[in-house]
């Protein structure tokens, strides 16, 4: 359903009538876990109630004698229940917030089967069997796709293709029981599997990646994981919470509806952490074209519609179909316009002066003619023709939406630490970095005047400055250079199709000039300026991945000059990108499951001409894998990694400067000491299937202690009926406190 400005007014009744100082009275549960045996270490106690105007849900972790305290709740009363490994889930028990303490008992699961209910998907996924190395290079005839030369190539298949959307190894992903059940026409798994890869709003592109991967020998692996598990075999139990994750809080609100798909949540600005203290949370619904906000004093919600500059009929949706009814909405487009928004709104950061900025659709795909008009500096470097998605930003004072042209596409965006407080956006499809310089807009509201980008252009003839003419860019080979007659993304006379694909690719390859410098194209899925010098970084994921870093100059875009860095073996599949306050990248390596460290201060071969290949400062690179099981007869763990994000500023309490990574298929946020290589793991064990995108801290509070921060996310699946409960399921913000030991209150 379609939200109203009503709703604003309804959160301020509901303000006006005293629920706020109720809500805000914060009270405690304490007590013990015994399980037979005695108390149980190290399992969660989940604190819920739907008393307040949106579901809330606490929890925490048992001591090493069994002792809980969960803190700061609101005035409600909650069902508080315990889940553990090795466990199965307690019965619920009424419990108000007061000083008397309270004994939950605690039942040892009979079997394997009855533990491993609530273990993460990565534990589940790590029974699924790829093909063996040996069977690579795919042929067609062997059952692979051509274009899967390794067995690293198709796990990086069902990790970036099919992990993209949703958790791979929960309850629904590692069975096939419920559609035999409907389905009563189809009889093996590899039937289900079939038809299940074609269904819903996303069966189009799953059954794409299907052939892409080679139909036949894939049907094979992932009916042999799911007869495997219906027959009873379960995974290792995972490890309790030790350490310092015992003294975890997650706190949980639902938002969104039971088919929302909220691509990122934010709190506050990166580089000035206490922007927006105590204020309410942002999230971004991409299937609904909304900004979604939670106030968590409140626990209340609401969102509000994103508007378009051009009549919404005329701005496509990139959501198709359902190719195969699903079996959960049948035939209903979800997220098409109409019945939603057509903004598609894919990230949001807050600026210094707490307005909301976003990557959002304000129109159809054709440029404005200022784009590629040589008048503009810009235009006339890298003519542009057609983008996707272009940028606003919502401002909570005035309850008002401004929209910003950019003519390139966004993606992501990341505010710079400079005085003109520049933000910067990635091109998914294409080879450009944008920016949009924030000053020059508030004084003049002027887009042509504050939006600018560069092209990737390579010094490969090491003369120390980029010129034209240039060799046009490497052609998308997997593993090889080339050049050929036009660009794939932006070079000047090349308008580039819907794909990312130049309308005039083909015209013929033509020889590099090592006398000419070099446009490339390598279409980034993420970007960071330094805040230690003039570089913008962004992260491709052609394979095996490659870090580009532009350095604008002082005469952009003449001054643009342009280096790739490969990703070295054994990482690949780079997505995220941060950057901690020395200027070290680091980016999480979603499908060989590492984070990756970049220190370009320690590149020893960096004079002369660039290389288009990417192998230089191959000493830059320190990978670091997570843990957890791995794909069975292989040496990758199961999880995913969306994003990543570094704590600049200690808001975790784990130390300045450290690495975080989401555990997309293992309901966790992963922390990392880079100086021990140990992970912290903060685990969501309720409701299963946390999903996470990305991720953001703020301090509310700088003198309260763990009390004044936390970390932020959100439930960020395109299917929330995939999360514990199934359809009906909300999707949720979710903050994560550590406290100094378990028992703080």
């Amino acid at each position: 359903m379609k939200s109203l400005v009503s709703c604003v007014a309804l959160v301020a009744l509901v303000a006006g009538l005293g629920l706020h100082a109720q809500q805000r009275s914060q009270g405690y549960i304490t007590g013990v876990v015994q399980g037979s045996q005695g108390p149980e270490a190290g399992v969660w106690v989940i604190a819920e109630t739907k008393d307040l105007p949106t579901n809330f849900i606490k929890i925490v972790v048992t001591d090493d004698r069994g002792r809980f305290v969960v803190p700061e709740l609101p005035a409600a009363s909650y069902s508080v229940w315990v889940r553990g490994y090795g466990l199965v889930d307690s019965k619920p028990v009424q419990i108000k917030p007061g000083a008397n303490a309270v004994t939950l008992t605690a039942t040892a699961a009979k079997t394997p089967q009855e533990a491993a209910r609530v273990y993460p998907g990565n534990y589940w996924l790590s029974l699924l069997e790829p093909p063996a190395a040996k069977e690579f290079p795919g042929t067609g005839a062997n059952g692979l796709g051509p274009t899967m030369v390794s067995q690293n190539h198709w796990i990086n298949s069902l990790k970036s293709d099919c992990n993209f959307c949703h958790q791979l190894g929960n309850q629904l992903t590692r069975s096939v029981n419920h559609i035999l059940e409907a389905k009563p026409e189809i009889k093996t798994h590899a039937d289900a599997w079939e038809w299940r890869l074609g269904t819903g709003v996303r069966g189009t592109s799953m059954y794409a990646v299907l052939n892409t991967q080679g139909k036949d020998r894939s049907l094979k692996a992932y009916a042999d994981w799911t007869e495997r598990v219906a027959k009873g075999e379960v995974p290792p139990a995972p490890p309790r919470p030790k350490g310092v994750e015992r003294n975890l809080v997650v706190t949980l609100w639902d938002v969104g509806d039971d088919h929302s798909f909220m691509h990122d949540e934010v709190s506050t600005d990166k580089n000035h952490p206490t922007v927006n203290a105590n204020g309410r949370i942002y999230a971004v619904s991409a299937g609904h074209g909304q900004l979604v906000v939670l106030d968590p004093n409140e626990s209340s919600t609401f969102s509000l519609d994103i508007p378009t500059r051009e009549p919404k009929e005329k701005v496509p949706s990139r959501f198709p179909a359902p190719n195969r009814p699903s079996l959960h909405w049948g035939n209903e487009h979800l997220w098409a316009n109409p019945p939603y928004d057509p903004a598609d709104p894919h990230n949001p950061m807050i600026d210094s002066k707490g307005r909301v900025w976003m990557t959002s659709k304000i129109r159809s795909n054709q440029d404005p003619s200022w784009c590629s008009d040589a008048t503009n500096r810009f235009a006339d470097w890298f003519p542009l023709r057609n983008s996707a998605r272009q940028a606003s930003f919502y401002d909570p004072k005035t309850n008002k939406f401004t929209l910003i042209d950019t003519c390139y596409s966004t993606h992501h965006l990341q505010f710079d630490n400079d005085a003109d407080e520049t933000v910067y956006f990635n091109e998914l499809t294409g080879p450009i970095f944008g920016w949009i310089d924030t000053k020059v807009y508030d004084e003049t509201h002027d887009e042509q005047k504050a939006v600018g980008w560069c092209g990737q252009v390579l010094d490969t003839n090491g003369d120390g400055k980029i010129t034209k003419p240039w060799n046009m860019p490497a052609s998308r080979g997997r593993d090889s250079v080339t050049y050929q007659g036009d660009t794939a993304g932006a070079a000047p006379g090349g308008q580039r199709g819907p794909s990312g694909q130049s309308s005039q690719a083909g015209r013929g390859e033509t020889a590099f000039d090592p006398k000419l410098d070099t446009l490339v194209s390598y279409s980034m899925y993420s970007v960071v300026p330094s805040p230690v010098d003039d570089a913008v970084w962004g992260m491709s994921e052609r394979y095996p991945g490659f870090l580009v870093r532009l350095q604008r100059g002082n005469n952009a875009p003449v001054s643009c000059k342009t280096e790739i860095f490969k990703v070295p073996e054994p990482g690949f599949d780079p997505r995220g990108i941060d950057i901690d306050s020395n200027g070290v990248v680091w980016t999480a390596l979603a499908a060989s499951s590492h984070l990756a460290s970049f220190d370009y201060r320690k590149c020893k071969d960096m004079s002369g001409p660039a290389k288009a290949d990417g192998s230089q400062c191959r000493e830059g690179w320190t990978l670091y894998q997570t843990t957890g099981p791995k794909l069975k007869g292989t040496e990758i763990p199961a999880d995913f990694h969306y994003y990543n994000w570094v704590d600049q500023h200690n808001i975790s309490g784990l130390g300045a400067n450290t690495p975080l990574a989401t555990g997309s298929n293992s309901d966790a946020l992963l922390a990392l000491n880079p100086q021990t290589r140990e992970w912290i793991t903060l685990r969501v064990p309720y409701p299963l299937g946390f999903y996470s995108r990305g991720m953001d801290g703020r301090i509310d509070n700088p003198n309260a202690g763990w009390k004044g921060r936390a970390l932020y996310a959100n439930y960020g699946t395109h299917f929330v009926w995939h999360i514990e409960g199934g359809k009906g399921t909300r999707g949720k913000i979710v903050k994560f406190q550590i406290r100094p030991d378990p028992l703080a209150r």
